[in-house]
């Protein structure tokens, strides 16, 4: 890896789970944690990573968001890579669509010019972060800035980015639910059984807990 004095890696809020912060900043790093709106890690004004574990790579396909997201890559950052943790030759495993997968990944690529990165585990995907991080800041000397979303103008486009926050939903599951109810209004009054018929029963019953389930700040959990 090339050596440098302790690059700076944004990581979105959502990362805050995944092991590989600590690893950076074991490794080095200085860690900034930020609502990136576009990637998980962001390591120059031009490279960006959206991370995603096999799983989440399947799900994120089947449900839109992986075309969304690689859009908004491709669209905010020059180099635009995403990070796929495990062995491909596992994917069978993952999915009963692996080719699917792999077709999605290959039209990605073609369309999108978003580079696909396979590491073995977080442990890898760390390395090649800061690794890339060195290459960016200290070789080629680039300023690390964040792209945010861009200003949603439209009602409806607004519309469509509340219902994607919910768990799971991508573009066309947020689009298929507002058509369906009408309004956000109407989604968060549906029962589970309502939603089931458009997500599914796993994912309206995250949907549907998401909406009604009591608040609790991060602060009352470590208390």
């Amino acid at each position: 890896m090339p050596e440098c004095s302790r690059p700076r890696v944004y990581v979105d809020e959502r990362e805050k789970a995944s092991p590989i912060p600590r690893l950076l900043r074991e490794m080095g790093a200085a860690v900034i944690y930020t609502v990136a709106g576009v990637g998980d890690y962001i390591v120059s004004d031009r490279v960006a990573f959206e991370r995603k574990t096999m799983h989440d790579l399947a799900a994120s396909l089947f449900d839109g968001r992986l075309y969304d997201q690689a859009r908004r890559l491709s669209e905010h950052y020059e180099v635009p890579i995403i990070l796929v943790e495990g062995d491909p030759a596992e994917l069978e495993r993952v999915t009963s669509r692996a080719l699917q997968v792999k077709l999605a990944l290959l039209a990605i690529s073609l369309d999108y010019s978003v580079r696909i990165v396979w590491s073995s585990g977080p442990e890898e995907s760390a390395k090649i972060i800061y690794s890339v991080a060195c290459r960016e800041q200290a070789l080629k000397q680039r300023p690390v800035v964040i792209h945010r979303k861009p200003r949603l103008e439209k009602l409806w486009m607004q519309q469509l980015y509340v219902v994607q926050s919910l768990p799971g939903i991508g573009p066309r599951l947020a689009e298929r639910l507002l058509e369906k109810f009408g309004s956000i209004e109407a989604i968060c009054r549906a029962s589970i059984v309502e939603l089931e018929k458009v997500l599914g029963y796993e994912r309206a019953v995250k949907v549907y807990r998401v909406i009604h389930a009591p608040y609790t700040s991060s602060k009352a959990e470590r208390e």
